[in-house]
């Protein structure tokens, strides 16, 4: 894990197959949770004593199961995380695709990065990933690893992978004028008829590429998709958040699980809970 590791083959579903898995909806359209069915290997994958308990608890926020049901993920594919963090999604990803599929950490490669902060908080990133992975092989054996410079991204041979996805993290891009190369890595490994799922924070509406919210507007996301050459496939309000007002005096970082806020301010935002996000599901055409 300490060097990138070349995608390994996997038993890929076909086009047509992968595409038959998704609902046919027309352009932008909007999916019920009520409406996502969620496969019992898929929940028997979210409901596993193998992940760890902390993460369990915020199931309630992120709801795992029905997003990625949402997105068509299926136990073949070969599904590419981008910044898979500590390994959150992870859990759940790596043992439902061991046997039939493939999962794919893409972490920043730290020496692409000057030296300093920026670089040594990527390589405790991936370190921590690694250990992560090396301390449970029955769940992680069989994970394998990209790392990409994010100045010009290249995730793994193209038109090599099924699904692409990314959580929380187009905000970051923006701010740090990488956005554009990811989304056109995303569509270059990405196999024709292949999904990018992508849930992140929403803001009311478009905000500047250099804002500190960690917000971003719904239709920017879709702008940057559509740019590199997507389709918007369809939405979910799976991850809506009502409560939340987007208007906190640091951001996102304000709501659980950073809790950014002054001690006396706990039981406000615990009621709010996590952030309002977008739930989008594109597909390369």
């Amino acid at each position: 894990m300490n060097k990138p590791v070349p995608l390994l083959c996997a038993c890929l579903l076909g086009v047509g197959t992968l595409m038959s898995s998704l609902p046919v909806l027309s352009k932008d359209a909007a999916v019920a949770a009520t409406d996502i069915h969620v496969s019992p290997q898929l929940q028997a994958a979210v409901a596993s004593s193998s992940r760890t308990p902390a993460n369990v608890v915020r199931d309630a926020y992120r709801h795992p199961a029905q997003t990625l049901a949402f997105f068509g993920l299926q136990p073949q594919q070969t599904v590419i995380e981008i910044t898979p963090g500590g390994g959150w999604y992870a859990e759940i990803l790596a043992p439902y695709l061991r046997e039939s599929g493939q999962y794919v950490a893409a972490v920043v490669d730290p020496t692409a990065l000057p030296a300093g902060g920026g670089r040594d908080y990527q390589q405790r990133s991936r370190d921590g990933l690694a250990k992560k992975f090396a301390e449970a092989p029955a769940l992680f054996d069989r994970a394998t690893e990209v790392a990409y410079n994010p100045a010009a991204p290249v995730l793994g041979k193209p038109g090599s992978a099924d699904v692409v996805l990314t959580f929380r993290n187009v905000h970051n891009w923006r701010s740090s004028n990488q956005a554009e190369g990811l989304f056109r890595a995303f569509f270059d490994v990405l196999k024709p008829g292949g999904v990018l799922g992508v849930v992140e924070h929403r803001a009311k509406a478009d905000v500047p590429a250099d804002d500190k919210s960690g917000y971003v507007g719904q239709a920017q996301v879709i702008a940057m998709a559509e740019a590199a050459g997507f389709k918007l496939d369809a939405s979910s309000e799976v991850n809506a958040n009502p409560r939340d007002t987007k208007d906190h005096p640091n951001g996102v970082w304000t709501l659980p699980p950073s809790n950014n806020h002054d001690a006396a301010d706990a039981a406000k935002y615990k009621a709010i809970g996590e952030s309002d996000r977008m739930t989008l599901r594109f597909v390369k055409v």
